[in-house]
């Protein structure tokens, strides 16, 4: 028992030399938008200010595809090009929409931070979005200018939508960042709580609400991964430094409309020097496996969707992926099943693998477990972050006993200033004190989180409540079992009566017989699903790898 101790002590100590007065990464109390909470004291205010910095970097590569490396200096200039002509050219202002409709690309990315650097808002538009939506989108953060790569281009013109310039990926911004060559850095006067930017949430059930992130909440995701790195290097008795460039290889094969690839992947590794290998175009193994192979990767956060596909990969061992040190799952619930199969067939997933949960309400993570604590916790996602305070409150608002089922409240400096133009969705999800309903519905077990199920998905059957989470995961433990989604359905008597689309393997002969005993095994039988649907099908899942609900039917 002596190992574990020391371990646990070992971590306090560097916490504590990292976090305690004087630390790199200090914590103190301060107040933030009317309430006090915890914030690091060494802090950067303005994101733009983060591209001037990173031209230390030089010509180390920063963004990296299939067929193009673009390093540090020359994204800077390109920044400074595109910052410039917004400015000049199409009066774009601090406080203005400049909003990205486009598959991932280098020059999503420099839109980004040319944006960032005229104090103006960013606006993430889904690039799966119909033009319906794209119009709904359009209509609620009214951008100045949209960049926009040439298909989104098409959806845009038969959108029913006006009153802003359209800048194209492949010719207009190329034009612009080449005309411009040489232009000075633009940097605006804006205050850390100033508005930066606007991702949309899932929107898996009515409209999507545009989540709008402030300065600080983008750079405190920034200094949340500095300190992270820090953490990593004192554990492996390795220095750190901030002047020094990372040697880390992140893999981006998630939209940059969500926090995962934008906030906690563009981002931060501009400010550490790390590079970021993105693949483009839909996912395909073959593809990022071979990425992986070539660009030596050596961190990837996955969505569960992905995972699976993995998984079902016949021959993974012909790509030599020894470089992968670090492999998280994040964006959508995974099962402890999903889990142990990584680690079965691929040898990084042993102690890289790592779970959180997040939502982009939140900015980043609002609680991370380590491989170790995937082990001996399964199904928990682990403690709440540095800077993060969590809570299991009751329906009066109320915080539970640990060990109570009840709604994850959040607070800290990550949390979103509200959702944009939408002050009673605001209203309704953030409190006066500052802290953030989640609606996702958990428990607290020895200091760790585990999920239980959102409150919309909740089944009320017969006056039990049932959570499609704790069912899938079950289900998703079945050999055959690819994938699972629960919904409640109507019922004359019961109210609602708990359902499951199925999906199989190919060549599965289970029946709805045999799932329906597997399930009896371990769930209380008001949890078993008495309505089934069975087919080879995928769910349909949005681009964040979360499941539609609405769109499913049995």
């Amino acid at each position: 028992m002596a190992a574990p101790v020391d371990l646990q002590q070992m971590m306090h100590t560097v916490v504590s030399r990292l976090t305690g007065p004087g630390g790199r990464f200090e914590i103190v109390e301060e107040e933030v938008r009317g309430n006090r909470m915890p914030v690091m004291r060494n802090r950067d205010r303005r994101i733009g200010d983060l591209v001037a910095a990173s031209r230390q970097w030089g010509d180390r590569d920063y963004l990296v595809t299939a067929d193009r490396r673009i390093s540090f200096a020359e994204h800077a200039d390109a920044v400074a090009a595109l910052a410039t002509a917004l400015r000049d050219d199409y009066g774009v202002r601090k406080g203005d929409r400049v909003a990205v409709l486009a598959a991932n690309s280098p020059e999503w990315v420099v839109t980004f931070w040319a944006t960032q650097c005229l104090g103006a808002i960013t606006v993430g538009l889904n690039s799966w979005w119909t033009p319906t939506e794209i119009t709904y989108g359009v209509d609620l953060t009214a951008p100045r200018v949209i960049v926009a790569d040439a298909r989104r281009a098409e959806l845009l013109a038969r959108a029913d939508v006006s009153g802003f310039e359209l800048l194209t990926i492949e010719d207009d911004v190329p034009r612009i960042v080449a005309e411009r060559s040489g232009s000075e850095l633009p940097s605006a006067d804006v205050d850390e709580d100033d508005p930066a930017v606007i991702l949309f949430t899932s929107g898996t059930s009515g409209h999507p609400k545009g989540a709008l992130h402030s300065h600080r909440n983008v750079l405190a995701v920034v200094d949340y991964h500095r300190y992270s790195d820090a953490l990593v290097a004192a554990i492996h008795q390795r220095s750190y430094d901030d002047s020094v460039p990372g040697d880390n290889r992140y893999l981006l094969a998630s939209p940059l409309f969500h926090i995962a690839s934008l906030h906690n992947l563009a981002i931060p590794r501009l400010a550490t020097g790390s590079a970021v290998v993105m693949t483009q175009g839909a996912f395909d193994v073959d593809k990022v496996f071979a990425l992986i192979e070539q660009e030596k990767v050596t961190n990837w956060g996955a969505v569960p969707t992905m995972a699976a596909r993995m998984l079902e990969h016949e021959d993974p061992d012909r790509y030599d992926l020894s470089s992968l040190t670090a492999f998280a799952l994040a964006s959508a619930p995974s099962s402890p099943a999903l889990k142990q199969r990584l680690r079965e067939k691929f040898p990084f997933a042993g102690q890289a693998l790592v779970d959180s949960y997040g939502l982009t309400e939140c900015s980043t993570a609002v609680a991370v477990a380590t491989a170790p604590e995937l082990e001996a916790f399964p199904g928990t996602l682990g403690s709440p972050i540095i800077t993060v305070s969590l809570e299991i409150r009751d329906p009066f608002g109320e915080r539970v006993p640990d060990g109570d089922e009840g709604e994850v409240c959040v607070r800290s400096p990550y949390v979103m200033l509200g959702y944009w133009e939408d002050p009673e969705a605001t209203d309704a999800s953030i409190t006066s004190d500052g802290w953030l309903r989640t609606g996702d519905y958990g428990t607290i077990e020895n200091g760790r989180l585990r999920l239980t199920g959102r409150r919309s998905d909740l089944i009320l059957r017969g006056g039990e409540n049932v959570y499609p989470t704790e069912i899938e995961q079950r289900l998703d433990e079945h050999p055959d079992v690819v994938e699972s989604a629960v919904i409640g359905v109507d019922h004359e008597d019961l109210g609602q009566e708990v359902a499951a689309v199925v999906v199989l393997r190919p060549g599965s002969t289970a029946a709805e017989d045999d799932l329906r005993a597997f399930c009896a095994e371990r769930l209380a039988y008001y949890k078993v699903p008495t309505v089934w649907r069975i087919t080879q099908n995928l769910l349909p899942r949005n681009a964040t790898g979360k499941i539609i609900r609405r769109s499913i039917t049995v």
